[in-house]
């Protein structure tokens, strides 16, 4: 573990390459989940977003809270009480003793972002913050030469291999 850097002190960046950055095999979803399997995803795993990948394995988008949220505000329903086999309205009380669920069948392909900003597995590190910095994002995918997701670095993972010179 390093020191924290007092005023003054430099920080480095000692990694290499986009190999020594980036977290391996990251959690990703397929494009033809629904968002509702998507959502369930996100939230059994604690994520905040993730890659999408076609069937291939190749990065198309990324799937995040706010994708997610936009596409909610704009899907607004108003499901009908259910009527008994009569064609009769259900009694009030029974009603509020229960929720109805519209389940949402759009494909996650439809809201994610699709910008895929990729770097290469050799990347020098240098570049690799550069682009972020140029792209004003906070991360990239990591792709091999046959355009494969290996990775993915995050801006805190960049801060993660910072160091203090000495």
């Amino acid at each position: 573990m390093t020191p924290h850097a007092t005023l003054g002190q430099r920080m480095v960046l000692p990694a290499r390459t986009a190999a020594d950055l980036m977290t391996p095999n990251p959690l990703s979803l397929y494009e033809n989940l629904t968002v509702r399997e998507a959502v369930a995803f996100l939230v059994d795993r604690g994520i905040s977003g993730a890659p999408v990948i076609d069937e291939a394995g190749r990065p198309v988008g990324v799937l995040s809270q706010s994708d997610i949220l936009v596409h909610d505000r704009q899907r607004v329903e108003h499901p009908a009480p259910p009527e008994i086999d009569s064609g009769r309205p259900l009694p009030r009380g029974l009603l509020e003793s229960f929720q109805i669920e519209s389940v949402d069948p759009t494909p996650v392909r439809d809201l994610m972002t699709p910008a895929v900003f990729s770097v290469g597995i050799d990347t020098p590190a240098s570049s690799v913050v550069e682009q972020m910095r140029e792209l004003n994002v906070h991360r990239l995918f990591v792709v091999d030469n046959n355009g494969l997701l290996m990775g993915v670095i995050s801006a805190l993972d960049v801060l993660r291999h910072l160091e203090v010179e000495e």
